[in-house]
């Protein structure tokens, strides 16, 4: 039987950052499973240069539990790495290299489980569903969940295999981001008040979104529960102007909110379009055209299962753990509760905090470990 640190040596080698194409560790992943006598869906972007992988171990008519991991991972470009980040390194009892932790450390395990699986009879069926473009919005999985929403029978079940340090996770933040561009007047900078500027546009809507984000810390919605316990707003990226001494005319910014599952998230936004119709309403003395756009850019939305609910005992039955936790980060697991009604509960080999930094690793326990919880899943299927 192939191990499962045979599968992450192989799975790392693929360097399959977001930009570039995942068909090379696609087709190792179908081929596997093909000699396993798995037949396997593709499900390729519009261009056909990525593909999400959808495959049934067992009957086809029952409820199953999908183990959701994505191929893609950061980009490792300008970090210090102490190794070949595409290179499986061994050392001290962890695992380097790129995407070990997010998430091809629990890719690895599920095709170890997905060999032990095709051996026994199984009443529930497994499903693998392994999607491209995760890491820039969960983008790739859509296109899977728009033919799966289709489908007679849904799955019982998405266990999302993030690291979590193998501990049940039960809820995710939400995610909307957008792209804003303030619209002035270009002006000689030495005749600056006859036009309007862009880049004090974007700073006073910024300057807004800072009120609004300390008003929501000190009076929103709170959960313990997360390491950050409110919704939050960030401004990541900023360009504008061309040159010192002209008035810009156009300046664009990038910002995000990352909403509680219980926050009304499009609320927020009205707000926030608010402050911007009032920063443009006030310009328009002396540019009748001054004004915001907002571009969506990515959003995925917040998760949420009741800890009480059958998919958590589920997963606390495969691993042996009886606590939940709450993750600040978003996965996938959203989308398959928005898009199919399929609880989902986080729950992977590895730790965040790790991950998209020089020197990703996953240790050899923590493999271990989650070997384990899908042996425990493949006989409970098939007891």
């Amino acid at each position: 039987m192939t191990t499962s640190l045979q599968h992450l040596e192989t799975l790392i080698a693929f360097p399959s950052v977001s930009r570039d194409s995942n068909l090379d560790l696609i087709a190792y992943v179908r081929t596997f499973l093909a000699g396993l006598g798995i037949d396997s869906m593709l499900v390729h972007d519009a261009e056909g240069r990525k593909a999400n992988l959808w495959a049934t171990i067992g009957p086809s008519d029952v409820p199953g539990i999908v183990l959701s991991g994505h191929t893609d991972v950061v980009p490792v470009e300008g970090q210090a790495w102490s190794s070949d980040p595409f290179r499986l390194d061994r050392r001290n009892g962890n695992f380097y290299g790129r995407g070990t932790a997010d998430m091809k450390g629990f890719i690895a395990c599920c095709l170890r489980a997905a060999e032990r699986a095709a051996g026994r009879r199984l009443h529930t069926p497994i499903h693998l569903a392994f999607s491209y473009d995760e890491e820039i919005g969960c983008v790739g999985v859509r296109r899977l969940l728009d033919i799966l929403k289709d489908a007679p029978v849904k799955p019982r079940l998405c266990i999302v295999g993030e690291p979590t340090l193998m501990q049940a996770v039960t809820a995710h933040k939400g995610k909307l981001g957008f792209r804003v561009t303030a619209h002035g007047l270009e002006a000689h900078s030495s005749l600056a008040p006859i036009g309007v500027n862009a880049i004090y546009m974007a700073a006073d809507l910024i300057g807004a979104i800072r009120a609004i984000q300390a008003d929501i810390a000190e009076n929103g919605v709170r959960d313990g529960d997360y390491e950050v316990a409110y919704t939050t707003l960030h401004v990541g990226k900023m360009q504008g102007g061309e040159v010192m001494n002209i008035v810009p005319n156009r300046c664009t910014f990038d910002f995000e909110i990352r909403y509680l599952p219980e926050d009304d998230q499009h609320a927020i936004v009205t707000r926030i379009k608010a402050a911007a119709e009032k920063i443009a309403e006030n310009c328009r003395g002396v540019f009748d055209k001054a004004r915001f756009d907002f571009a969506d850019l990515q959003s995925y939305p917040a998760m949420n299962t009741p800890v009480d609910s059958e998919a958590v005992k589920f997963v606390h039955a495969l691993t042996g753990g009886n606590s939940t936790g709450k993750i600040t980060f978003g996965t996938e697991g959203g989308l398959f509760q928005q898009v199919l009604g399929t609880p989902a509960v986080v729950c992977g080999p590895g730790n965040i905090a790790v991950a998209h930094k020089p020197d990703e690793h996953v240790s050899e326990a923590q493999m271990a470990q989650c070997d384990r919880m899908l042996e425990r899943l493949v006989e409970k299927l098939s007891s």
